[in-house]
C-alpha cells in the first residue's frame, strides 16, 4: 500500500519509494537522509498534528515536508 509519511499511524513503518517535491524542499529532504530505500517509522505527532516525529534516525519534520515523501507500507 502506497501513502505519504504524513498518513502513517504511530508505530507504522514504510520504505521510501519516491519524493514528490522539487527544488529546495527536495534537497532539504535528501539532506536529512530521506532517500529511496530508507525505512521510516512513524513515532508520534504533536498535539495539533504538526510537526510529526519519524525514525530514519531520530528526526522530526514538518507535516508539509512529510506530504512529499511516498512510502510503501509493510503490513
Amino acid at each position: 500500500m502506497l501513502k505519504t509519511v504524513d498518513r502513517l499511524r504511530p508505530g507504522e513503518k514504510g520504505v521510501v519509494t519516491g519524493l514528490g517535491s522539487t527544488g529546495a524542499v527536495r534537497r532539504h529532504i535528501i539532506d536529512m537522509g530521506i532517500t529511496p530505500g530508507a525505512v521510516i517509522v512513524m513515532r508520534k505527532t504533536a498535539p495539533m498534528g504538526d510537526p510529526i516525529e519519524i525514525n530514519v534516525y531520530e528526526l522530526s519534520i514538518r507535516k508539509s515536508e512529510a506530504q512529499n515523501i511516498r512510502v510503501e507500507v509493510s503490513e
